[in-house]
């Protein structure tokens, strides 16, 4: 039996593209997960690989659906491999596992994602450490304007409560007790 295996990494994204190309490619039946693939709980892929029999396939539209780390490929094609099954990927024909030289391009491929992953989270840090020292403020902006803190900080050292001032700035109790934190150190 093929069985096919489908991940997004984030809500807003859907599996039907990945879903219409594996059955296209002959899934019988496709595990579908809506989950960032840096998450180690991937509870379909457990069930997806829990089903796999002696002969069966494990197919997918693409490798990097499906590991987040060479060593993760490495494990799940060695667990697809314990199983007496097969793994194929659609967009890569190479990484077949019923040929010899798959397992071999299975490591240079999850070694060239790995070293693609570091790049892209080395890149965001650097672009994150340029904005800010140009003095971009990073995250979302604040909730009171400068003024408005002076007044609630002014309003807290006059001994009013963080709830009482909380509504007067249409802000949550929480905001305004940031503001006693961040006074106070």
């Amino acid at each position: 039996m093929i069985y096919g295996y489908a991940r997004v990494s984030t809500s807003d994204q859907d599996t039907a593209a990945q879903v219409e190309q594996l059955t296209a490619a002959g899934a019988a039946k496709v595990f579908r997960e809506n989950i960032s693939g840096a998450s180690a709980e991937r509870p379909q892929l457990k069930k997806a690989l829990a089903a796999l029999d002696a002969g069966d396939v494990l197919l997918v539209t693409r490798i990097d659906r499906l590991a987040r780390s060479t060593r993760d490929l490495l494990n799940i094609v060695h667990d697809v491999k314990e199983a007496g099954a097969t793994f194929k990927s659609i967009a890569e024909p190479w990484a077949d596992t019923s040929t010899e030289l798959a397992e071999f391009m299975l490591t240079v491929l999850g070694a060239a994602a790995k070293l693609e992953r570091a790049t892209i989270l080395a890149r965001t840090s650097e672009g994150r450490a340029r904005a800010k020292a140009k003095g971009k403020s990073l995250g979302r902006p604040y909730k009171l304007t400068p003024a408005q803190q002076d007044e609630a900080r002014a309003m807290l050292a006059a001994g009013r409560g963080v709830r009482e001032i909380a509504p007067i700035f249409n802000v949550s109790p929480p905001t305004i007790s940031r503001l006693k934190t961040n006074a106070a150190s």
